[in-house]
C-alpha cells in the first residue's frame, strides 16, 4: 500500500483510511495542506515542479504543500511540508479551506501563510526552479497556461481576503 490518507466527505468529516492513489483514481475527497511562503518584503515564493513530477510536471505554482497524513491536522501537515520541501521550519498561520474540484481528483484545500524569516533549500525533486515575486508579478504569472490549475482558483480565493499581510 502507498501513501495513507483519509478519505472525507463534503463537510471534511473522516470516512475511512485509503491509499491516496485509490482516493484519486476513485476521486474519493480527501486532505490537501498548502502554504504560501512570503519573505518580510511581502514577496511570494513561486517555484517550478520537476519536469519528471506525476503531479503537473514542469509547471508553475506559487503554493507548496502535499496530501494530510492520517490523523495529522491540516496546520502540523503544512509545518511539515514546508520542512521537506524548503528546510524551513516554522509554524504557517491556517488562512482558510475549500472544497477544490481539482483537475486531477477532488479535495478539500487547506491554505496557509508564513513569513520566511530563513534562508529556503529547496528540495529539488519538489522545486525545479524558484524566485521571490511582488504580487503584481504573480497576479500576472497566474494567468498564464504553464501555472499549476488548481492554484489559480486558491490565489483568487487568498487575494479576496479582507485582511492579510501586505495586502495590495
Amino acid at each position: 500500500m502507498g501513501e495513507l490518507v483519509e478519505r472525507v466527505d463534503e463537510r471534511d468529516e473522516v470516512l475511512a483510511v485509503v491509499d491516496r492513489g485509490e482516493a484519486m483514481r476513485q476521486r474519493w475527497l480527501h486532505r490537501i495542506a498548502t502554504i504560501v511562503c512570503r519573505d518580510r518584503a511581502g514577496r511570494f515564493f513561486v517555484h517550478r515542479r520537476p519536469d519528471d513530477d506525476i503531479r503537473f510536471p514542469g509547471q508553475i505554482n506559487w503554493m507548496l504543500g502535499g496530501a494530510v497524513d492520517v490523523a495529522e491536522s491540516y496546520e502540523d501537515a503544512a509545518a511539515r511540508e514546508l520542512a521537506e520541501e524548503l528546510g524551513v521550519h516554522a509554524r504557517p498561520r491556517f488562512l482558510f479551506k475549500f472544497l477544490c474540484e481539482g483537475v486531477i481528483s477532488p479535495y478539500w484545500l487547506g491554505l496557509h501563510e508564513v513569513v520566511v524569516t530563513e534562508p529556503v533549500r529547496p528540495d529539488s525533486s519538489e522545486v525545479a526552479w524558484h524566485d521571490w515575486l511582488t504580487e503584481s508579478e504573480l497576479t500576472d504569472l497566474v494567468r498564464h497556461r504553464e501555472f499549476v490549475p488548481d492554484a489559480r482558483e486558491a490565489f483568487d480565493r487568498y487575494r479576496a481576503l479582507p485582511a492579510r499581510p501586505g495586502a495590495m
